[in-house]
């Protein structure tokens, strides 16, 4: 889309902070109204906007994005993410393994960057996730999945958004509930979420040999969008510390 206004600015009124493109409001796709819950959040967005060229490119307005799936989509449809958000539990990245010695070393290293955050989810929650090197899928603890679907419930819409956002790029709910509580960082997801990747880069040489363009691309994206949800939250953090 070509760009069609001059100016950015944000206004506040009684229910937020808006970003006005020559002094009309952003529309979510929903035709709603963009509005941010505090002046750092707006700021930010307007920044986005303001960035832009001669053309709009929404991929990189990320938290533009990311608000407006919070406003058009979670506060009318939480109860269906919620339950497609829980599924991940049983498939969750964290619990199945490479064999041992298949390819060699790749199990070890999984087990290196993700048995901690199996742990971290077990003092957390008061229940251990089952792990496993067969294709069948897992059937976690009932008392994991009571405890997970408790702790979903409770999150303001906000953080919900980003846990909706980090769980399909991870494959993991462990991990995208670790990053909404603050406790693992954007580059640190990132790099768990690939490790099987990371592992076959460094047998095939992929640093001198070069990688696929669109793998590259596709994690480029992943690392950008899990940077802009961590940027996201800290302005939530500040509207609603819990």
């Amino acid at each position: 889309m070509k760009r069609f206004y001059k100016l950015v600015s944000i206004r506040h009124d009684k229910d937020g902070w808006a970003v006005h493109l020559d002094g009309r409001p952003v529309k979510t796709p929903l035709k709603k109204t963009l509005l941010a819950p505090n002046e750092a959040l707006a700021a930010a967005i307007q920044a986005e906007w303001a960035a832009q060229g001669e053309s709009i490119d929404p991929e990189t307005m990320p938290l533009t994005q990311i608000l407006s799936t919070q406003i058009d989509r979670v506060s009318g449809q939480r109860a269906a993410m919620s339950a497609e958000l829980l599924k991940f539990l049983d498939t969750d990245l964290l619990c199945y393994r490479a064999p041992k010695d298949q390819p060699p070393g790749q199990a070890e290293k999984q087990a290196e960057s993700w048995d901690p955050w199996l742990q971290w989810f077990a003092d957390e929650f008061g229940a251990a996730l089952e792990t496993t090197t067969a294709i069948a899928a897992l059937k976690q603890p009932a008392a994991a999945h009571k405890a997970v679907k408790e702790k979903v419930a409770v999150l303001d819409d906000a953080r919900f958004t980003i846990l909706q956002l980090a769980v399909p790029l991870s494959g993991s709910l462990v991990l995208g509930l670790a990053f909404v509580d603050g406790k693992i960082s954007p580059q640190d997801i990132y790099n768990a979420a690939r490790v099987e990747e990371q592992f076959k880069d460094k047998i095939y040489n992929a640093e001198i040999y070069g990688r696929d363009p669109a793998s590259e691309k596709k994690d480029a994206a992943m690392l950008r969008d899990l940077e802009a949800a961590a940027q996201f939250l800290q302005h939530i953090v500040i509207a609603n510390p819990d």
